[in-house]
């Protein structure tokens, strides 16, 4: 590496995983054209990489928040598109990380060649390590066992009174959580599915209740302040969930259903809703492998699917609605509009909704690599997400900032 070149992270090399960084240039030659890459490691071991080529200005600087990418992962003004836009050798693969203890680590490296692919050529002039937090300081994590399900309670720090927030995911993931740790909320993280998906005939909502009053009765909670958060399956659980059950203030529902999806529901001993009708014959496979899940599910507005339908009329609670419009696991986009025609038939104001042109399913705390397709968890089969890339990483960034506002604005003291 050539000492006079370097490469800078603002404001500092160190951040949490929800926050921007400056990637900036200096000591390179006038107009010299150059390859910036950027490299992390998911924790099942698989490599995401990116790289875009770049003119430094006369100066010998580039700028990633003033500059333009000429070519290779992304092109134009991108400040976090290296982040974006990094991606795995082998398709269909997901940056996995369901632990909040460990930081991403991002390597960032400037090299004199102009190939985007081949990464052993030219020479590193520089290089600089992102450390990207999920835990702030201060925030703690405690494991806690509710029957057969386990969750993770976040904790900020302080003496309270924080409000509770109960983050549903459809399988563990502990990043949107203790994100929201940072906060101020004291937020359980719990999973819909406690085992293979195959293998769950049905789910009971009394365990989420639980949790909830587990989060009520905590000496830091303010039990007043109560909300709820889930995307997909997590997301039409936490619906019924302040649809059947009281003392949630604020629901945040991300890309799901307007209807009980997958499995039945089960309530106090008994069946409250149906599961919506599927049809597998109508997946649609696609040329690179994947496959089109968007019209398997039933309408949940066809008579047939009457029974599933969650009765969103019934709850209290404050919702905020965000939809991708690309999203191609679920139509989300007529499910949201359905959830506020019926609210607004049923005289209520209680409800914010926003649609993500261009936005994929996996709708997610922004400056994660973007997601063209994964295994489907549920259905064990390799889901096309939907979205654009620059668009998508766009509506994750206004997306996250307009739960914030909201979770705010409904639970926290003004």
């Amino acid at each position: 590496m050539l000492s006079h070149v370097h490469l800078h992270l603002l404001p500092s090399a160190s951040c949490l995983f929800d926050e921007p960084v400056h990637v900036k240039v200096t000591g390179l030659r006038s107009r010299q054209v150059v390859t910036l890459r950027a490299r992390a490691t998911n924790e099942r071991g698989v490599v995401f990489r990116s790289a875009a080529i770049y003119r430094a200005d006369g100066n010998g600087e580039v700028d990633l928040c003033r500059d333009a990418s000429l070519c290779g992962s992304y092109e134009g003004v991108e400040p976090m598109g290296l982040l974006w836009s990094m991606r795995a050798a082998a398709p269909h693969k997901y940056f996995h990380w369901s632990e909040a203890i460990s930081p991403h680590v991002v390597r960032f490296s400037v090299h004199d060649s102009v190939d985007v692919e081949d990464e052993e050529r030219g020479v590193a002039l520089a290089e600089a390590t992102n450390v990207r937090h999920l835990m702030g300081e201060g925030v703690t994590r405690v494991v806690v066992h509710l029957g057969k399900y386990t969750a993770v309670l976040f904790t900020p720090p302080g003496e309270g009174q924080f409000p509770g927030l109960l983050d549903l995911s459809t399988f563990a993931s502990e990043k949107r959580a203790s994100l929201l740790a940072n906060k101020g909320f004291m937020v359980l993280c719990m999973p819909v599915f406690y085992e293979k998906a195959a293998n769950i005939k049905y789910v009971e909502l009394d365990y989420f209740e639980e949790a909830l009053c587990l989060l009520k009765q905590h000496p830091k909670v303010d039990s007043d302040r109560l909300g709820v958060i889930g995307r997909c399956k997590a997301g039409d659980i936490g619906l019924s969930l302040v649809s059947f059950v009281p003392g949630v203030r604020a629901m945040v529902w991300i890309n799901a259903c307007s209807a009980n999806s997958a499995v039945p529901l089960h309530y106090k001993g008994r069946q409250i809703l149906s599961s919506l009708s599927m049809d597998q014959r109508k997946v649609i496979p696609t040329s690179d492998g994947a496959n089109i899940g968007k019209f398997v599910v039933g309408n949940p507005e066809d008579e047939e699917n009457q029974s599933s339908r969650i009765p969103v009329e019934k709850t209290s609670a404050h919702l905020l609605l965000l939809a991708s419009e690309d999203d191609l696991n679920f139509d989300c986009k007529a499910y949201m509009e359905s959830i506020v025609a019926r609210l607004r038939k049923a005289g209520k104001d209680n409800v914010e909704s926003v649609c993500y042109p261009r936005a994929g399913h996996l709708l997610e705390p922004p400056y994660g690599p973007y997601c063209h397709s994964c295994v489907n968890g549920f259905i064990s089969i390799i889901n096309l997400w939907g979205g654009e890339p620059r668009a998508h990483a766009h509506a994750e960034v206004l997306a996250w900032r307009k739960v914030e506002e909201f979770l705010r604005s409904r639970l926290m003291l003004m």
